[in-house]
């Protein structure tokens, strides 16, 4: 009971925290650049490390942690037949989607920043970084609906 407590918790936190960081960066920080409001890549550089790390132990921990609740929630049929089992399939593959275009988005940006660029590599990685913060909204929610047994009112 405690061990699917703190799984459950540390899943939550630690999506919140992908979520928030994401969209932060697609919503404020991108766009502040792309409109030339830096006048040095040099933090830009250590906000998309800050953020590549961020996606990268998100994802860490909560394939573990997700895999810890799948594990003693789910047998192979509930997980196919039941609703709630598939929206833990919708969130696999949304956590994918998410991790991909985290990943790409910055290869992207940095390559810009590389060339000392600003405004540019800011406006190639926007829309990445808009769409990755919509799955992330998008895992929250299927997150939420798992969480509150959702499923069960249907």
């Amino acid at each position: 009971m405690v061990d699917t407590f703190l799984a459950q918790t540390t899943h939550l936190v630690f999506a919140a925290i992908w979520a928030g960081s994401v969209f932060y960066v697609a919503f404020v920080v991108l766009p502040l650049a792309r409109d030339g409001e830096f006048n040095s890549t040099k933090p830009l550089e250590v906000l998309s490390g800050k953020l590549t790390m961020i996606s990268r132990v998100s994802a860490l921990v909560l394939l573990l942690s997700g895999g810890h609740l799948a594990g003693t929630r789910y047998t192979s049929e509930t997980l196919i037949e039941t609703t709630n089992g598939q929206l833990v399939i919708l969130m696999v593959v949304l956590w994918l989607v998410l991790a991909a275009l985290v990943e790409i988005g910055a290869k992207r940006f940095e390559s810009g920043l590389n060339g000392k660029k600003l405004r540019e590599p800011a406006a190639n990685a926007l829309g990445l970084y808009r769409l990755a913060a919509v799955v992330a909204i998008a895992l929250l929610v299927v997150s939420g609906a798992i969480t509150t047994n959702l499923a069960a009112v249907f």
